[in-house]
């Protein structure tokens, strides 16, 4: 079987990951279609789950961790009344309760009660690791373990339809937020149970889902070459556009590629800042320090 021969092509791709694909999967596609020699997603999607899954492209995994630290948006819908093992729909049932004639008042009442900061348990069926076991894997050999408690932040949870035991939500979150937990805390804050039977993620800040493609919109592109497939990858600063933007000289831009800091004039708060060079070239990412200074961080390639 013939290798394929891979590029150095780097950017980042808004795919909309589709319900029954694993996130790992999705990205080994676009990364073919591509012929990346680098890739990576920015946070998995359960198989379950469709919608906005950032996939960086070469240099752009540089970025990635930034991006899978960042807020995150999804609309979700749970059916009300049934609990399982796994808090989705792909679960054993363990308990049938009834829902009763519940009223959208009580139900926003209740999801504002989940507003702000708020401890989760990790679900057995996550890719958390315990002892170097993922504990999805535990689960299914019939192994539970306790979890620790961890706190999330839920920015905002809105209620969009209450329909019978039918219940649609749209959650903007913190990272390492499981909303299928979210799902069945909600059931039993409401005295009913609850599982997850749709989950879109629809925002990874600072992207939205209007600016996601599809897998075959990819494959069409694909079909009429690389160069329109290029035509479809974001610039990799666009991850970090909410940073102060820095420009630095030639001399030092030749300074911060050898990894030294420079002094920069302009007067800003330490943090993160986007560095560029007199032509406008993206060079990175860059730490402001004391004194004005500014050190490399994550440089891209050249």
């Amino acid at each position: 079987m013939a290798v394929q021969r891979t590029r150095p092509v780097s950017g980042i791709v808004l795919l909309d990951k589709p319900s029954g694909l694993s996130s790992n999967a999705a990205l080994q596609i676009v990364k073919r279609l591509y012929q990346a020699r680098k890739a990576g997603h920015t946070g998995s999607l359960d198989p379950l789950a469709s919608g906005l899954l950032p996939i960086c492209l070469g240099e752009a995994t540089k970025v990635s961790g930034f991006l899978l630290d960042a807020k995150k948006a999804y609309r979700f819908v749970c059916r009300l009344g049934v609990t399982t093992r796994t808090g989705d729909a792909e679960g054993e049932i363990l308990r049938v309760r009834p829902v009763g004639a519940l009223q959208q008042a009580t139900v926003a009442a209740a999801l504002e009660r989940f507003v702000g900061e708020i401890l989760q348990v990790p679900p057995m069926y996550s890719a958390l690791k315990q002892q170097g076991q993922r504990l999805y894997k535990l689960a299914r050999q019939g192994i539970e373990v306790e979890r620790q408690p961890r706190k999330v932040i839920i920015h905002a949870l809105r209620l969009l339809n209450l329909n019978g035991e039918r219940l649609e939500c749209q959650v903007y979150c913190s990272k390492g937020t499981y909303v299928r937990t979210l799902a069945e805390d909600l059931g039993e804050m409401l005295g009913c149970g609850a599982h997850i039977v749709e989950l879109r993620r629809t925002g990874v800040e600072p992207y939205d889902a209007a600016q996601m493609i599809t897998l075959e919109n990819l494959r069409t592109r694909a079909e009429q070459g690389l160069e329109a497939l290029d035509a479809m990858l974001l610039a990799i600063d666009t991850a970090v556009m909410a940073w102060p933007a820095v420009c630095v000289q030639s001399s030092a831009a030749h300074c911060l590629l050898r990894g030294q800091a420079v002094l920069i004039p302009e007067t800003l708060s330490q943090g993160w800042v986007r560095l560029y060079d007199e032509e406008d070239r993206f060079l990175g990412i860059g730490e402001v320090k004391e004194e004005g200074r500014v050190a490399p961080r994550r440089l891209l390639q050249r």
